[in-house]
């Protein structure tokens, strides 16, 4: 887990050399260069606090060899380890990056391996086995290092895409996905045909209008004399 984040740059007069780190708990990634004055001659000074020409940067992992690159590594290495990341959150983690982009990453178990191809020839490329907690710190670097203001380097994220239909998992058969909907409709087909068999009620006999009863005729009336 991520404890702490620090960083600072180290700078002096005009021109000097510049050095910035990004650190968390197992990853420190220092990256060492120039400011780059052409870019702005109207801010000249706040341009000597920015980073604009990489010479090379430093990273180190845990307890393991430091690795070490260009700008060609630092691009190839944002943007397959963001790639790689995005794709283990999503549960679909496969290789990531190649011999174009100097980097590769790819599951192994209980870890992750880390590949960086060397630019020098006949030089074997460095391998690093990092666990989750490594992954993250290492993201994090990388997060903190695109958000930081004094970054003039042209390095690219990688596009926010979603995955393809293809690569999302696939956590239970089709039968089985399909099984809630068709259960639910055929409980509402079940209790619409119950419904249909239940009787309307009937009128009660003797509701109706109420009858009048005649009074009797005055011829049946008996008189006395």
């Amino acid at each position: 887990m991520t404890q702490f984040s620090s960083l600072f740059s180290l700078g002096g007069p005009t021109g000097a050399p510049l050095r910035l780190r990004f650190e968390q708990s197992s990853a420190r990634l220092d990256l060492f260069g120039l400011p780059d004055v052409t870019r702005d001659p109207e801010s000249a000074a706040d341009s000597q606090q920015r980073l604009g020409i990489l010479t090379r940067w430093e990273l180190a992992i845990g307890q393991q060899a430091t690795l070490e690159g260009r700008l060609d590594h630092l691009q190839g290495l944002l943007e397959v380890v963001l790639t790689y990341v995005r794709r283990l959150i999503s549960s679909s983690p496969r290789h990531c990056g190649g011999e174009a982009q100097r980097v590769e990453i790819e599951p192994r178990e209980g870890g992750h391996l880390l590949t960086v191809h060397s630019s020098q020839p006949d030089t074997p490329p460095l391998r690093l086995v990092l666990d989750s907690a490594e992954l993250a710190d290492l993201t994090q670097c990388l997060d903190q290092m695109l958000n930081d203001p004094r970054i003039a380097l042209p390095l690219v994220p990688p596009a926010a895409r979603p995955l393809p239909r293809r690569d999302l998992p696939r956590s239970a058969p089709l039968a089985q996905r399909l099984l809630a909907p068709t259960a639910a409709a055929a409980s509402l087909l079940a209790t619409a045909a119950l419904v249909s068999l239940v009787p309307l009620p009937r009128p009660e006999p003797g509701r109706g209008a109420p009858s009048t009863v005649a009074a009797p005729s005055a011829r049946g009336a008996t008189t006395g004399r």
